[in-house]
């Protein structure tokens, strides 16, 4: 109540300024450092490392000024909050006073008795409902001043959020992995959203997670054939007892850990086929039981490790084939017991590698090969291989190349070599 609020308009104008006194070193190094590279008189290797790290120190002068001008909007934000909710508290406690009640400084209501007749004080004493009254008005006076109250706490909420996330820089496209951020908003409104959906904590780390749960549920579908999109037909049919999925992923900086897990219970089935101008495939697949599965990984830069582990009970038997533009499968299994196994593995740059056991209780037999663009567009070889007359097992080995990944960490080794060799330290710095 008694803060100077024009203290945040003050700093308002301060950070414009920074943001004026940003604007004048991107000309000063856009005219004396980065025209160098763009010049025409300078070419080579390490013209074409230095125009590149000159492109990224450029683009954070102005990601500098994005970022300032961003806190000073946010800043004038949170005084025209803070003043309009002062004024409503004030308000509120004005028209308590105005009802015979008194406030004080903490914000405790109680009825004010000093203005009282002696009847009136009587009947308090003695009088129920009269005391009812008088409890019932003080209640819905302290509801109203402490509703007024938290509004000004929940701005305030708001307004740390705000100012904790703006500075947080999370292109990693910008050539730096915690520099200024060039997609800074000045809207205290909207870091608010944002936070509903992920928290950033006080220490940097930025969360992100969903989940999803459903069953029992019975039901099935047939679709086809359609000449147009390429399939003959496919075929689904499922008895759920529940199934429920959850994922998420902690970030901050060159840092990024996830994980998943997913559980199933019931029956299920599915057919399907197609022939299109990219490629021929077919699979049908049955199984009954309960099954989970859960995956973690852990990147910092170009380096990341992953694993994976699953369990089955029940029964299960499929089989797949196709080819196309961008790879071919072919496998089959049939299984019936319990068994459980892993996958850990690690890629560095976008190249990597893991292997797979599995522990099998119960007959079946397994061989699997993969060659080909995943969904996230990296390229895979798989294979695996099992058998189990009674106890068995199975083994497998997987490799995967990210050609975007590839390029984009070669670019980094490249502009580390032009760092110098001289600065080998923060040349390896540079490439996370």
């Amino acid at each position: 109540m008694t803060t100077d609020l024009s203290v945040l308009t003050t700093a308002a104008d301060r950070w414009d300024g920074m943001a004026k006194e940003f604007h004048k070193q991107e000309a000063a190094y856009k005219r004396d450092v980065h025209g160098i590279s763009i010049g025409g008189n300078w070419s080579g290797i390490s013209a074409d490392a230095a125009s590149r790290r000159f492109d990224y120190t450029l683009n954070q002068f102005r990601s500098a000024q994005v970022e300032a001008k961003a806190i000073a909007s946010l800043l004038r934000d949170a005084h025209s909050q803070f003043t309009d909710l002062r004024k409503k508290l004030e308000s509120a406690r004005a028209d308590a006073i105005k009802a015979g009640m008194k406030v004080s400084e903490a914000g405790v209501v109680a009825y004010d008795t000093a203005q009282l007749s002696g009847g009136e004080l009587n009947a308090l004493h003695h009088d129920p409902d009269y005391q009812h009254s008088v409890n019932t008005a003080v209640a819905s006076w302290q509801a109203h001043i402490d509703k007024a109250v938290k509004d000004v706490v929940a701005a305030d909420s708001g307004v740390e959020t705000a100012l904790t996330s703006v500075v947080i820089d999370m292109d990693t496209s910008d050539g730096t992995l915690a520099g200024f951020n060039g997609q800074a908003h000045g809207d205290i409104k909207t870091y608010e959203d944002a936070a509903k959906r992920t928290q950033t904590k006080p220490d940097g780390w930025v969360s992100e997670g969903e989940t999803e749960a459903s069953g029992p549920d019975v039901g099935g579908e047939v679709k086809g054939p359609d000449i147009g999109a390429g399939k003959l037909a496919e075929a689904e049919i499922h008895a759920d007892l529940g199934r429920a999925s959850a994922e998420g992923s902690l970030t901050k900086g060159p840092w990024k850990l996830s994980g998943e897990a997913e559980a199933y219970a019931g029956v299920k089935g599915s057919a399907s086929g197609g022939i299109t101008h990219e490629g021929i495939e077919g699979e049908a697949g049955a199984f009954g039981g309960g099954e989970a599965s859960a995956a973690g990984r852990a990147d910092f830069g170009p380096v990341g490790v992953y694993g994976r582990t699953e369990a089955m009970t029940g029964g299960e038997a499929n089989a797949h084939a196709g080819a196309g533009l961008e790879g071919v499968n072919l496998g089959g299994e049939v299984f019936a017991g319990a068994k459980g196994g892993g996958t850990l593995g690690a890629d560095v740059g976008g190249i990597g590698a893991g292997f797979t056991a599995e522990g099998w209780a119960g007959p079946g037999a397994e061989a699997n090969l993969d060659m080909g663009k995943n969904s996230q567009g990296a390229w895979e070889f798989k294979t695996k291989v099992g058998l189990s007359p009674a106890v068995g097992g199975a083994l497998g080995l997987e490799f995967t190349v990210d050609p975007d990944k590839v390029v984009h960490t070669a670019g980094d080794l490249a502009d580390a070599v032009g760092d110098g060799v001289s600065s080998f330290g923060h040349a390896i710095g540079s490439v996370f």
